[in-house]
């Protein structure tokens, strides 16, 4: 609603809450900064392109700037100016002449146009940012809005999925739907996208428990990628930490968003936000002048103690934000409780999250920032996630976060890659990550829900990817094929790229069903990238950031074909078995000395002879095979159950012994089940298949000396081949069973009395 008419003068209002707040009377505005002289509330008609009042908040507490405007309601678009001195060299760049939006804004109108306007400085002077421009910004900018957050969400709740049940579905809010037919086009891309049933309904199916989503608050288009006809499509570039993307609105207002958590929360999936507090998009020290900066350069940013001209960058963006500054902290702590109590989000994955605990001595687990997360009454009962790592001193600190955090676990991501793409040595480190990573976790009471398992994310290959390109294929970034990470533990399996050739499909296919297995086979907490249950590509692009396009969205068109039927199928299993058998989603670590049942431990490792592994074992580089068993109960005193995962990584056929004692086994997966690559590749397959099994049960039944009427088990794998046209799934015969190359079985036993 425009402002009719203005009063001369505001009165003093309140310095708390920071931000716009409509009353129904009228509005306050309050707004930090510690170092500014006066600061103005520039008001706008409701295109945003004429400014029609200006006043000087008439008063500053505690370093808060703060005034009533009555008549003022919500859909009122407004800015601030911010006076005080330009002196670069001591940290200071305030630019009245620059309009910037408000940190707490709960809405963002209109698209920010580049120009040389917005910055501070000159940019063709040879004084740089020493220079100082006078160019008004105000036509250029998106503005605030004055936002009324009341909802109505009846009866919402938080699905609270218990951390040993959460599997991750990570994916963007606009690539996941923007090429799905099945959603109407003027949704598509939006969270009204999101809220569809065709995708609810994929979620439920697959057995996914929480979508976290790519950064969705609203974020900046960088100038030089424009320039290059391309977008910044993930998001990691912050313009404002309390208003949503306003292209992922259809309808422009926030119930959207809200309306799309309440059906997925009805669904029992959970929300988890992807947020970067870590840096914004004002760059560096010669990036442009659009909020932070402009109001108080030296309390919003780390800058160098020596020289605070130029910015601390331990992100790589240009800037780092300064948690440090009790108001910064203050203003990321409330945004996170906003997003949750206003939002329903039910918690947040950090980005680059070892900067927010960084302090002026480095990484701190007992920083300001984590601190007051854990004592925060709302925040400390939401689900926090931490990518740990930054490009500053120390940066790499995985398993060194607090109690009550996940972590991405890169470690688990490299260490299964490296093993199924068959490097020697590998066996050990896999151990470990199966088991939760209690090297890196075990410590300070934490659980093996804190390792977040991935193989893939958005940033890399997509698994699909992974086993067919051996080197990245950026060019379409235009940057020389430079960007993106070089060490990528692919491999292609004989042809970079697609391939026509049926062996090198069917390999691809089961590398990546044991690569799924061993993910959701782990202790911890799986997260799946988003497509790879139906083979997502990105064509070898590993940095696909700034691909708005096809590239990165998603082509559901494969969901459709008979390879994608198959993975999604076989994804869904993976994930029922996961959902039914408690060793597989263990919320203690399994150390291997406890005794479940009479020789039964709660984990034991063996050979493929079903000997337990020895030192001389786990030091042979050679080795690719591992039998891993788990036995526990789903609560004390239950009833008894137990898997049996079995890896070959080898490029043959292994035979595995199981080990003892024997148990009634059941087949609950197997990556190298018959694929449907083509006709000839399926005959392939098959006949392998048919093959291997005839084999299997002929040994079986020569060794048996059950052969009677009544028949062994080998002669019913003989019996149950003969009857079918198709090949038979692999089974237990005689306490063996053979597993393909680079694949891998699991086995389940249950209600299990020794």
């Amino acid at each position: 609603m425009a402002l009719a008419r203005t009063p001369a003068r505001m009165s003093a209002g309140s310095p708390y809450p920071l931000g716009a707040t409509p009353d129904g009377s009228g509005t306050n505005f309050a707004v930090f900064s510690a170092h500014a002289e006066k600061i103005e509330l520039c008001l706008f008609d409701p295109t945003g392109r004429r400014e029609i009042a200006r006043h000087v908040l008439p008063e500053c507490t505690d370093e808060v700037w703060h005034g009533y405007l009555p008549r003022v309601q919500p859909g009122q678009l407004y800015g601030y100016r911010a006076y005080g001195p330009y002196q670069p060299e001591q940290g200071h760049r305030f630019n009245h002449n620059k309009l910037l939006l408000d940190p707490y804004a709960r809405q963002v109108a209109g698209a920010l146009r580049w120009s040389d306007a917005l910055y501070g400085y000159r940019l063709e002077s040879s004084r740089a940012d020493l220079s100082f421009d006078r160019r008004d910004s105000a036509a250029f900018m998106p503005k605030s809005v004055v936002v009324d957050d009341y909802y109505n969400w009846g009866n919402d709740r938080s699905p609270e999925v218990p951390w040993d049940r959460t599997v991750f579905y990570e994916a963007h809010l606009r690539g996941m739907t923007m090429r799905c037919e099945h959603i109407e086009q003027e949704a598509r891309g939006t969270f009204a996208a999101l809220a569809d049933p065709y995708v609810i309904d994929h979620l439920l199916k697959l057995g996914i428990t929480s979508i976290e989503l790519l950064p969705v608050h609203a974020f900046l288009q960088d100038r030089r990628l424009l320039e290059k006809k391309l977008r910044n499509y993930w998001g990691y570039n912050t313009m404002s930490f309390f208003a949503p993307e306003p292209r992922y609105l259809s309808d422009g207002s926030l119930n959207e968003m809200r309306l799309a958590i309440r059906q997925l929360h009805k669904a029992g999936i959970e929300v988890i936000m992807d947020v970067v507090y870590n840096h914004t998009c004002e760059e560096s020290e010669l990036g442009p002048t659009l909020s932070f900066r402009g109001l108080d350069n030296a309390s919003y940013y780390r800058l160098l103690p020596d020289n605070p001209r130029h910015c601390i960058n331990d992100t790589g963006c240009g800037n780092t934000v300064n948690l440090s500054h009790p108001r910064v902290l203050q203003m990321v702590m409330d945004s996170l409780r906003y997003w949750v109590e206003k939002v329903h989000v039910d918690g947040f994955r950090f980005d680059l999250s070892v900067t927010l605990g960084r302090e002026a001595h480095g990484f701190d687990p007992g920083s300001g920032f984590f601190d007051a997360v854990r004592q925060d009454p709302v925040l400390s009962r939401v689900k926090m996630i931490a990518e740990p790592w930054d490009i500053g001193p120390g940066g790499y600190q995985v398993g060194q976060h607090p109690p009550g955090w996940a972590e991405w676990n890169g470690a688990y991501r490299d260490d299964v890659r490296r093993f199924w793409k068959g490097d020697t040595g590998v066996r050990p480190a896999l151990a470990a990550r199966l088991l939760g990573s209690a090297d890196l976790f075990g410590q300070r009471r934490r659980r093996p829900w804190a390792s977040v398992n991935f193989i893939t994310a958005h940033d890399g290959f997509t698994m699909n990817d992974l086993v067919s390109y051996n080197e990245k294929h950026n060019e379409a970034n235009a940057e020389d094929n430079r960007d993106g990470a070089n060490d990528n533990q692919s491999f292609n399996w004989g042809a970079e790229g697609p391939t026509d050739d049926p062996g090198i499909i069917i390999t691809r296919e089961k590398v990546k069903r044991a690569m799924l297995m061993t993910l959701f086979f782990a202790n911890g907490t799986p997260m799946l990238l988003g497509g790879d249950e139906f083979g997502r590509t990105q064509h070898g692009n590993n940095n696909a950031y700034c691909h708005d396009d096809e590239l990165s969205w998603f082509d559901w068109s494969a969901l459709e074909s008979d390879a994608g039927q198959a993975m999604v199928s076989f994804t869904r299993r993976c994930l029922a078995a996961r959902a039914a058998h408690p060793t597989l989603r263990q919320t203690q670590f399994y150390t291997g000395g406890t005794e479940v049942l009479p020789g039964l431990m709660d984990a034991s490792w063996f050979d493929e002879s079903g000997n337990p592994m020895t030192p001389d074992m786990w030091q042979f580089a050679e080795g690719r095979m591992l039998t891993l068993r788990r036995v526990g109960r789903a609560e004390p005193g239950g009833p008894v159950s137990a898997t049996l995962l079995l890896m070959n990584a080898y490029s043959e056929d292994r035979e595995f012994i199981l080990p003892e004692p024997v148990l009634e086994w059941e087949l609950l997966a197997d990556a190298a089940e018959p694929i449907e690559v083509g006709d000839y590749a399926a005959e392939v397959v098959a006949s392998a298949e048919a093959q291997a099994e005839v084999a299997i049960a002929l040994a079986m039944a020569a060794a048996t000396e059950t052969q009677s009427e009544g028949g062994g088990a080998a002669t019913e794998a003989l019996a149950r081949l003969a009857s079918r046209d198709e090949p038979v799934a692999r089974a237990v015969v005689n306490n063996r069973i053979v597993v393909a190359a680079h694949s891998a079985v699991l086995l389940g036993a249950t209600r299990i009395a020794i």
